[in-house]
């Protein structure tokens, strides 16, 4: 059942995205039509995981999402939450690497949309380029995802936080709004299949940007955050960690 509900969910989705893409070229000639396009073809397939594969989801927190825009600082554990953040947050862009807007057809349709761009080989010119988009992103009123570890991480396992979210928040006058989740846990990293199953989304308070002097004391309480709340919901999923890594203690700075 689990190998046929995946390849229904895949035709569905190769058959959807075919007859859609027309409606996301022309869109391009209409203001904000791409992020309508766009918007509406994550949430069907945000639709089809949750009634053909069975992979539903539930959040804590949604109080905490605000009006204004927002540096969204997201655990990344599979592409799920690349959908459902479209769902969860009013209006948005990525921040992605560079090289994915060679891809055809999906690497267009990011750079369309307006998706940050940035050189990973040259980080001093890659945080310029942040600093540059987020300022328009920011003038649209559009809130800035960032997937602070840079890459998909397993489940129970944590990277490296970069701080290029935080310099963000603090030069554009930002909120960060932390995010955990386990959706690796049921959408393992280059899997064919996807597993049904409860995903526990966690939103938290809005850290503000001025709540540290410098980007790495602000970016530590935003992963202590993350780390904490990944304890508490991991464990649920066929893909659960059996020996997750225990997050360091956050220690604040003292003045």
């Amino acid at each position: 059942m689990l190998w046929l509900r995946n390849g229904i969910y895949w035709l569905l989705l190769c058959l959807f995205s075919i007859v859609w893409l027309p409606v996301v070229v022309i869109s391009l000639l209409f203001k904000g039509g791409i992020n309508w396009s766009t918007r509406f073809w994550a949430l069907t397939l945000l639709w089809m995981l949750e009634h053909i594969i069975g992979l539903k989801y539930r959040v804590t927190g949604r109080e905490n999402i605000p009006a204004e825009p927002v540096i969204v600082c997201c655990k990344h554990q599979s592409g799920w939450e690349t959908l459902a953040l479209f769902r969860l947050f009013p209006s948005l862009v990525y921040v992605a690497k560079r090289e994915l807007f060679l891809i055809p057809i999906f690497g267009w349709a990011l750079k369309w949309v307006g998706t940050i761009g940035i050189d990973r080989s040259n980080p001093k010119a890659a945080t310029q380029q942040i600093i540059e988009q987020g300022q328009k992103c920011q003038s649209k009123g559009l809130s800035i995802v960032i997937f602070p570890e840079g890459t998909r991480v397993k489940p129970g396992f944590r990277g490296h936080y970069k701080k290029g979210a935080a310099r963000m928040a603090q030069l554009l006058q930002m909120n960060l709004v932390p995010v955990a989740l386990n959706s690796g846990e049921f959408w393992p990293k280059n899997s064919f299949l996807k597993y049904p199953g409860m995903i526990d989304v966690v939103i938290g308070q809005n850290i503000a940007y001025h709540d540290a002097d410098t980007p790495e004391e602000l970016i530590k309480k935003c992963e202590h955050w993350i780390e904490e709340q990944q304890i508490l919901i991991q464990g649920k999923g066929p893909f659960a960690p059996t020996k997750p890594e225990v997050p360091t203690p956050y220690v604040p700075h003292v003045k």
